[in-house]
């Protein structure tokens, strides 16, 4: 007995279709998360990267200009500490 080929062609549409379901359906998962996220930031009331980050160059640029003005000197980098060389137990 010869298998019908037909099977086979059915067998591998109903997995494309499966496929093009779960597709959809992840699509639709990633939304959702991606809707709930926004709206859990925006109760939280955060403030978006890129504002966040020009503030903060405008902030900088303005204590710079203060520092200018007063005649201080721009803030240094603080210093690596030094530390004193470990004593040994041993006496010589």
């Amino acid at each position: 007995m010869k298998p019908d080929p037909r099977i086979f062609d059915d067998l591998s549409r109903v997995a494309g279709g499966a496929m093009n379901v779960f597709s959809a359906f992840r699509e639709q998962i990633l939304n959702d998360i991606k809707v709930r996220m926004e709206e859990a930031a925006s109760r939280m009331d955060l403030v978006p990267r890129e504002d966040f980050e020009r503030l903060e160059a405008q902030v900088k640029a303005l204590q710079k200009r203060i520092d200018e003005l007063s005649g201080k000197k721009p803030a240094a980098k603080p210093a690596a500490k030094k530390t004193a060389p470990k004593k040994s137990g041993k006496k010589k």
